[in-house]
């Protein structure tokens, strides 16, 4: 997951959170490494997410997944 251009501090445990809910949501969305945009949009919408206070996997993934939406 992109997090370079993210200020503050993530603890290994929220870093290993993020990393999975960005590896599921890549999944689901099918984005391959080469849609470097698209994955760096994602990894944006889940930090900001995260921030925003849904903090627990299952919440991320539920408010940022595709399929709910539909």
């Amino acid at each position: 997951m992109p997090l370079r251009r993210y200020s503050g501090v993530f603890e290994p445990v929220d870093l290993d959170l993020l990393q999975r809910v960005f590896g599921r949501l890549c999944d689901e969305r099918r984005l391959a490494q080469k849609d470097k945009e698209q994955r760096e949009d994602l990894a944006e919408e889940i930090v900001s997410a995260f921030r925003n206070g849904i903090v627990d996997e299952a919440d991320l993934l539920q408010a940022l997944s595709k399929r709910r939406r539909a």
